[in-house]
């Protein structure tokens, strides 16, 4: 990237947020600060109304617009790309805004652009998996979000899988992830004391209420970091055929996979798992073709669970 696209692109970014890090800027275009301070300074020269703090970072002046009117083609593929996935994947009614979205982006694409994603859209598809919820008339994605900007308290009719009753709860939202092919909630259950996981399926009923909350929630990328090393997850390191490793598919995600390289005719390929007892019974339908090297606890529970199927 030359330096007029990268300084451009760099005003894109500082007016896409509140406050931009210096350290962030240099991170995604893979320059140094020096470099970054110098073409702030840029922009500063050029009439941008920059404001910065040292250790906060850079924020331009409210008001202060220069719209983005033209987009590169993989820039005008990606969005095309991106609305697959949306609609598959979200509910109705953040599928309606993604396609208003849509066509305003269409509507300042130049002549070529526009053909170009004509032609591609028959090119694109995304498949649901037989686990994956179809969001058809549940709008909970764009409820949850309204309330997580409004810090609104929201009441949920929730079923619980693990005690099978249908509960009502009274939850300050933090925020929303996708895992394995379900939407979950995370917020603050008043009626527990405590946050919680809300898988969407399982919400019946949703409102958002006129009680604001004032408590301060952890971010929700924090959360889950601090929930996983609650969890105290495992570390498994196991040895695969080449040969076998195709069939692994999607299911090594659903394990806990942090990493692989290919040794010889294996795959060495490294797991963070939350139950010995779960990755034990996946990893028996590859066991002829397999190797565990850590840790102990998993290779005996193999050892135990093959013995009870030959008494058997």
């Amino acid at each position: 990237m030359n330096r007029i696209d990268r300084i451009s692109a760099i005003l894109i970014q500082l007016q896409s947020r509140r406050v931009v890090k210096a350290a962030d800027i240099a991170e995604r275009f893979g320059i140094s600060l020096r470099t970054v301070y110098r073409d702030v300074k840029t922009l500063e020269e050029a009439g941008v109304p920059l404001m910065g703090e040292a250790g906060v970072g850079y924020s331009i002046m409210d008001g202060y617009r220069l719209p983005p009117v033209m987009f590169t083609r993989e820039e005008a593929t990606a969005f095309l790309t991106a609305e697959k996935f949306i609609e598959k994947l979200t509910d109705s009614s953040t599928t309606s805004y993604h396609r208003s979205a849509m066509d305003k982006i269409r509507a300042i694409l130049r002549t070529a652009e526009k053909n170009t994603l004509e032609d591609l859209d028959g090119s694109i598809a995304v498949i649901q998996s037989r686990s994956q919820q179809q969001a058809d008339n549940q709008d909970h994605i764009q409820t949850i979000l309204n309330a997580i900007t409004q810090k609104r308290v929201m009441q949920l009719d929730y079923f619980a899988y693990h005690t099978q009753q249908q509960t009502s709860r009274m939850v300050e939202p933090v925020g929303i992830y996708y895992l394995d092919s379900f939407w979950h909630l995370i917020a603050y259950c008043r009626m527990r004391k405590d946050y919680r996981d809300f898988r969407l399926d399982r919400i019946k009923g949703i409102s958002i209420t006129d009680d604001v909350f004032s408590g301060q929630h952890p971010a929700l990328k924090d959360y889950i970091a601090q929930t996983a090393r609650e969890h105290k997850l495992e570390t498994v390191i196991m040895r695969i055929q080449k040969n076998v490793y195709q069939y692994l598919t999607s299911q090594k995600y659903y394990n806990g996979f942090v990493s692989e390289r290919l040794d010889g005719d294996e795959w060495e390929m490294t797991f963070l798992t939350i139950s010995i007892e779960g990755f034990a019974r996946w990893f028996m339908m590859y066991g002829d073709m397999a190797s565990i090297i850590t840790p102990d606890a998993l290779k005996d529970r193999i050892q135990e669970i093959a013995q009870a199927i030959v008494k058997k």
